[in-house]
């Protein structure tokens, strides 16, 4: 067992100016410093959609402020998309959003994917309070899952990087999945079931809701069964699928529960808590058998036999209180644990050159325990009435155990040879973080933080409404991400099974410089937005070779790429028509570089993607019907390693129609809300962006049925 020594500074925060943000983290991780993450103020509201020009976000500037003032790209998916869309998890909803998309298969696997960037390059929250996982793969990242989609009330996207109010991790954008508080007096909630016809999916959902008095409460649940689903024949670039075929791994059995507890103590004064526990088992990365499209290709099956998450939080809160340095107090501080089981069989064959036969079978198995415990202690102050300050520390520790089995099989060269261990691919280690941070909100803002390691970030946002309805947006801004301990530490086969990893100490962080230019328009039959950026990353982090081999097959490691360039324009709008109809669009073209080495592929997206939707909203609710269509067009800058599916990532284009019903029963405040879906109406066989170098498609055509008993 390897857990190095943790080392600790401290840095203390002068509030001298109320225009200027300070972010002095003191941290560590086991090896390296690691900045801070603070979290956003957890507020409800009403639920509005997304372009409604009362959208709220807190996860942009950390204070509430309408989407249409925000002085940068945001996105607010609601409740009342989420119940339409019928999610999985949070991450299908990226698939309709202009600079979103999505990477993973299946039920609860999927991740989110911002202008390009994925896995640890986005930061996750729930509730303002970070998700991501120090022992997660860089490309991973964790799962939304983990936060029962049905309990959102909506989901913040920042799209660029945040690193100045959230550190690290943001450097490609932060996901803020806030849920749902008891807002009306009595007790109300509703009950529901959805049934997914591919996956033969059933899923159970309570969420149940009261206020009395001083007290409030709030528990929810979701249960959940679903089995791997069929991807249709056709023809993906140089892949043809004969006849439908399964994608293994890509069901679940899982389960969500969670309760809220609260409590006025005066006008002033609140305290509550929360439990949250999420339960899945015989999920997986998603598999298809070679001999259905590529027989030469190496069978890698990696599956999750098991995660047990659960989270308690406790808070206490107290406004009005007419300090000279604060008028109110927020201190949040949760403890969790993260278990997970991870077994990787890997079968593949030497290829012409070796003996008739020759081939290597890896059986490995990896069982991981992280636990978490972290606060945040935030004032505000209204120092002006055009001046708002936020100020506070914030503080998360990781201590992740890891236990690995592995055997390796290698025949053909006479006798087999067998090599077994059960030395941890990463060592076990500590990684906490620890800051102070202030804020000073004005119309334009100046944002500046520091880090141990000595990386520096900053930003300048700033709004200008140039007539009432149209207002041009910029933002400057510097960002970093840390390597995790995966990413320094770890030995072993990589997931793909095509080489073997090695570890690299010598790491540095990633940095970027974010470069926003943006303009908003509003009116009582348009909403729309226009966004071109610049993103250039520096010291990027990326697997390479290093010309050397392990057990037969070749050896990379992590290593920091000079610089890597990401330029795209984002274009939504939404037209709202006479009698009911609406109309939306959205239009994302993203271009990447390796700026050293123009001929080294780094795309890790679709160059273009295409959604437009016509919807039609009955005057009184009682009925709505909508079309919807995504295309992605073909992406030439790829490096696919040994896909079959070609030189080129091939385009797609997607069908979708929905719709729903509500009935109520006169006087008894009951309703009854029915819900349908079919999606990949002409039954595409397509693959998103990360699922086709090691390929993974997506379900045939689907039927999806929801019912909903709100009282």
């Amino acid at each position: 067992m390897v857990r190095p020594a943790d080392s600790t500074s401290s840095a203390v925060l002068a509030l001298t100016t109320l225009t200027l943000l300070l972010l002095l983290p003191s941290h560590a991780l086991s090896a390296q410093a690691n900045p801070p993450q603070q979290a956003t103020e957890e507020e409800a509201r009403e639920d509005t959609v997304v372009f409604a020009v009362d959208e709220i976000t807190v996860t942009a500037t950390r204070s509430p402020r309408e989407v249409f003032t925000a002085p940068a790209p945001v996105l607010v998916m609601d409740q009342t998309l989420i119940a339409r869309k019928m999610p999985n998890s949070t991450s299908d909803l990226f698939r309709s959003q202009p600079g979103l998309d999505v990477n993973g298969v299946g039920v609860n696997q999927t991740r989110p994917t911002i202008r390009g960037q994925r896995g640890q390059r986005i930061l996750l929250l729930a509730d303002g309070l970070r998700l991501n996982n120090s022992r997660r793969q860089q490309d991973f990242g964790e799962i939304p899952a983990l936060v029962d989609v049905t309990s959102i009330q909506r989901v913040e996207v920042v799209r660029g990087p945040s690193s100045v109010l959230y550190g690290t991790d943001a450097i490609g954008g932060v996901v803020n999945m806030i849920t749902r508080t008891p807002v009306q007096d009595g007790v109300h909630g509703s009950v529901g079931y959805r049934y997914g016809s591919v996956e033969t999916q059933h899923r159970g959902i309570g969420r149940f809701f009261g206020r009395f008095g001083n007290l409030d409460l709030q528990a929810g649940f979701s249960m959940r069964d679903a089995g791997s689903y069929e991807a249709p024949s056709g023809t993906f670039g140089d892949i043809e699928l004969v006849d439908d075929t399964p994608v293994f791994d890509t069901g679940v059995q899982d389960r969500s529960l969670d309760f809220r507890l609260g409590y006025q103590l005066s006008r002033r004064n609140a305290v509550w808590g929360k439990l949250e526990s999420y339960t899945a088992s015989d999920a997986g990365f998603g598999f298809v058998d070679p001999l259905a499209y590529a027989p030469d290709q190496a069978e890698v099956r990696i599956r999750y036999p098991n995660q047990d998450f659960i989270k308690g939080t406790v808070g206490y809160g107290v406004t009005d209180m007419g300090w000279a340095v604060a008028d109110r107090l927020d201190f949040v501080s949760y403890l969790q644990r993260n278990e997970r089981g991870l077994t990787m069989d890997i079968a593949t064959s030497f290829g012409p050159d070796a003996p008739p036969g020759a081939g290597m079978e890896l059986s490995s198995n990896n069982f991981t325990d992280l636990s978490t415990f972290g606060f945040r202690l935030e004032a505000k102050k209204l120092a002006h009435p055009s001046i708002l300050v936020t100020y506070g520390v914030d503080m998360f520790r990781d201590d992740s155990q890891n236990t690995d089995r592995s055997v390796m099989n290698i025949h053909g060269f006479g006798p087999p040879m067998v090599d077994s261990s059960a030395t941890p691919s990463v060592p076990n280690a500590v990684y906490r973080s620890i800051g102070a941070f202030a804020q000073g909100e004005f119309q334009v803002e100046g944002d500046l933080t520091t880090k141990e390691d000595r990386t520096a970030v900053g930003a300048l946002n700033a709004i200008y409404e140039v007539v009432d309805g149209l207002s041009l947006v910029g933002s400057v801004g510097s960002a970093f991400r840390a390597p995790n301990i995966i990413e320094w530490f770890f030995e072993g086969p990589t997931p793909e099974g095509s080489g073997y990893q090695l570890s690299n100490p010598d790491l540095v962080a990633e940095t970027s410089l974010n470069v926003d230019l943006g303009a908003r328009f509003r009116s009582r039959w348009l909403a729309a937005e226009a966004f071109v950026f610049r993103n250039t990353i520096y010291d990027g982090i990326r697997i390479a070779p290093t010309g050397e081999e392990v057990n037969g097959i070749p050896a990379y490691h992590n290593v920091n790429v000079d610089e890597l360039l990401y330029r795209g324009v984002e274009l939504s709008a939404t037209a709202f028509l006479p009698s009911g109809f609406s109309l939306d669009g959205s239009y994302t073209y993203l271009d990447s570089e390796d700026v050293h080495e123009p001929n080294n592929p780094v795309g890790e997206t679709f160059a273009t993607k295409i959604t437009g939707a016509f919807r039609y909203d009955h005057p009184t609710n009682l009925f709505w019907a909508e079309y919807g269509v995504r295309h992605n067009g073909d992406q030439k800058d790829v490096d696919l390693g040994t896909s079959p599916i070609g030189a080129v990532l091939p385009a797609f284009t997607v069908h979708d129609v929905r719709g729903g019903i509500r009935l109520s029963q006169s006087g008894s405040g009951i309703e009854h809300h029915v819900g349908v879906t079919l999606a990949n109406l002409t039954n595409e066989l397509y693959a998103e962006f990360a699922n086709a170098s090691f390929f993974r498609p997506e379900a045939k055509r689907n039927l999806w049925l929801s019912y909903q008993l709100v009282f």
